[in-house]
């Protein structure tokens, strides 16, 4: 019990989370932050089995801003285009590279995954739930989770912070389980989306041991 405590499988506390929901009857409004267009849909295909679900894309830290830019065209195109993600609203968000910059200041030389990447998660997470709760939105989560290459007991953590400060209930998940992460790669082959080689940043754009983590 201990060791479950200290290690939840996050994917089984989601399933039985929306086995409640599916059974009340009533679809809840769900604000996810999304990556990139590969991330979100697997995640998106599960989602909007369960919620009314609005995308937001807000990811100052995205470098230069023309890959910025082809990754939102790329995310736009899919919601365009995938049946299960349709009726899916993208709500405008800002591109703030400099409040990433702000951030990132004297963590330049963190590897993925470090103490730089864990302000990222926040400063992104923080912006999510905002919007989240201006909206009046249930719930808010991030697709961050599909991904093999992200610590998802730290992204959950850092949602369950930022939620209980903006008062909006975050959902935790780990949707690379259950062959969530296959099953992105196989929607990204269908709809035949840009796979980007670097999570985004300037400071993992090059490092090799940093590509493929779209």
């Amino acid at each position: 019990m201990e060791l479950a405590q200290r290690f939840p499988n996050f994917q089984i506390e989601l399933e039985k989370k929306l086995a409640v929901i599916d059974l009340s009857g009533v679809r809840p409004r769900l604000l996810l932050h999304s990556c990139c267009g590969p991330c979100s849909s697997y995640v998106l295909e599960y989602l909007t089995r369960h919620f009314e679900v609005s995308l937001f894309y807000y990811n100052p830290n995205i470098w230069p801003e023309a890959e910025y830019i082809k990754r939102l065209s790329e995310q736009d195109r899919l919601l365009r285009e995938a049946p299960f993600a349709q009726s899916v609203r993208r709500l405008p968000a800002e591109y703030d590279p400099e409040a990433f910059e702000a951030i990132s200041e004297g963590l330049e030389g963190e590897k993925e995954g470090g103490a730089r990447c864990a302000e990222c998660f926040r400063l992104r997470l923080e912006r999510t739930a905002r919007a989240a709760k201006e909206g009046a939105f249930d719930y808010f989560t991030t697709t961050l989770t599909v991904s093999p290459h992200k610590n998802s007991r730290l992204l959950n953590k850092i949602g369950q912070e930022t939620g209980e400060k903006f008062g909006v209930e975050f959902l935790c998940s780990d949707f690379k389980k259950a062959r969530g992460f296959d099953r992105s790669l196989e929607l990204s082959e269908q709809y035949a989306l840009y796979r980007q080689e670097y999570c985004g940043c300037r400071y993992s754009k090059g490092r090799p041991e940093e590509t493929g983590r779209g």
